[in-house]
């Protein structure tokens, strides 16, 4: 569905681990196309897309792939953000990318202020899916953004996505939707307050 003025909110993903088809790409792939359903442009990072250097401010010159991701976040109206529970929270992998925000620091926008994120956690058992939701949400409210009011916990032993990344369960089914929605609906309010304000 477009929106006002063809004007289309830029959804970025982010997450999953660096084995393609993980159970949190999954997740992440099936919340952003629930999002293109929406009416949301969609961009994803996920697999090879996530090995980046580690963050170091001191470095002036970014790799191509560190450039692509921020550049991409500097423009994002939202952001899908999935994550594996390693150990009770975020994976070093997501932490890292996380911390290129920082990048951002310095825009018109600074870090993610103004933009809904949505969270999206797959671990092996209930413990760490809760403890790791907490830490997403917290960097999510450290960047400045507004954590939707949904975020998903998924418990990979359950088995929900099959070998293509289908997903056999109805309720993550629709959570997973339903994440893709509040950041795309956030994205559309955003944009007609500020269209206000002008």
């Amino acid at each position: 569905m477009a929106l006002d003025n063809g004007w289309q909110p830029l959804v970025v993903g982010l997450g999953g681990s660096g084995r393609a088809g993980s159970s949190s790409e999954n997740a992440l792939r099936l919340s952003l196309a629930a999002a293109a359903e929406c009416g949301a442009i969609t961009q994803l990072f996920a697999g090879a897309d996530l090995m980046v250097p580690l963050y170091d401010p001191s470095v002036g010159a970014r790799s191509d792939g560190a450039v692509r991701l921020i550049e991409a976040l500097r423009r994002a109206d939202g952001v899908l953000l999935a994550s594996p529970g390693y150990h009770g929270s975020m994976s070093g992998l997501i932490k890292n990318l996380l911390d290129y925000i920082e990048d951002l620091r310095d825009d018109s926008r600074p870090y993610l202020d103004g933009r809904a994120v949505g969270c999206i956690v797959c671990a092996h058992g209930w413990q760490a899916t809760g403890t790791t939701l907490t830490a997403l949400r917290s960097v999510v409210h450290a960047l400045r953004a507004w954590p939707t009011p949904v975020g998903v916990a998924i418990n990979s032993a359950q088995n929900v996505f099959d070998q293509q990344g289908a997903c056999s369960s109805t309720s993550i089914d629709t959570q997973l939707r339903l994440v893709a929605r509040q950041v795309v609906d956030f994205a559309r309010m955003r944009r007609a307050l500020d269209a206000a304000a002008t």
